[in-house]
């Protein structure tokens, strides 16, 4: 299992799980975390899943946060 975090134009997100079983979070600046009101549809790969939030969130982008990153990842047991 993986959890990866992105920048998406501003908003923190990390993803939990694998292809098929993705979970995601919003992450709040004092470091806690609240689940999302988007699901993942199954057939997003891990390589895919920061162009997929960034379709999904296109209209949140603003001259100032115009961009969609990655910021982390990391492998662990479920």
């Amino acid at each position: 299992m993986q959890e990866c975090r992105f920048n998406i134009f501003g908003t923190l997100i990390a993803v939990r799980g694998h292809p098929g079983a993705w979970r995601a979070f919003y992450l709040g600046a004092e470091g806690k975390r609240r689940p999302a009101d988007f699901i993942i549809p199954d057939d997003i790969g891990a390589d895919a899943l920061c162009e997929y939030l960034a379709d999904l969130f296109h209209e949140e982008a603003t001259p100032r946060n115009n961009t969609a990153t990655q910021i982390g990842s990391s492998a662990f047991e479920a």
